[in-house]
């Protein structure tokens, strides 16, 4: 099952198939504006900004189950984002990536690549490396920086 067969809502309330996203190479991150990884921001952005133009999109998913470090409204969020770091790539609706409630994508997502993570998304900016093939290709710690997903990212373009 390729990640084209997702659907999730956009922070503006629309709703986005991720086949939109076919063919390039995607890094979907749980992220957080409360939390001490959420200077993180700028390096994504800045990993957007470099390698978009060769078919890369990050995915941003705000969610509010690691120590109610994203209380804020979708609205706020995206407002944030903008304005501490420039944020232009994509920031969805807040979800859930664990539990009962967890959303869809991020069940698949984990039951392709637990490993020595294990399961469970550990914290904010956890981050999933996706190939142009719809596929899991790896997944990073939420501490591994935008940075750390560099090599990888470009082996993958």
């Amino acid at each position: 099952m390729p990640i084209a067969d997702f659907s999730a809502k956009l922070g503006n309330g629309e709703m986005q198939s991720l086949a939109a996203y076919q063919g390039k190479v995607l890094l979907v991150v749980n992220v957080a504006s409360k939390c001490g990884l959420t200077p993180q921001y700028a390096g994504l952005q800045k990993l957007y900004e470099e390698f978009k133009p060769r078919g890369f999109e990050i995915l941003a998913f705000p969610c509010d189950q690691f120590g109610h470090q994203e209380p804020g409204t979708d609205a706020e969020i995206a407002s944030f984002c903008e304005l501490n770091y420039g944020v232009s790539f994509p920031l969805f609706s807040k979800i859930d990536v664990n539990g009962k409630d967890a959303h869809p994508l991020y069940v698949w997502l984990k039951s392709e690549k637990g490993g020595l993570l294990g399961d469970a998304i550990k914290w904010n900016f956890g981050k999933f490396l996706i190939n142009r093939a719809g596929e899991v290709h790896e997944r990073f710690a939420p501490t591994t920086s935008p940075e750390g997903t560099r090599a990888s990212i470009e082996a993958l373009l």
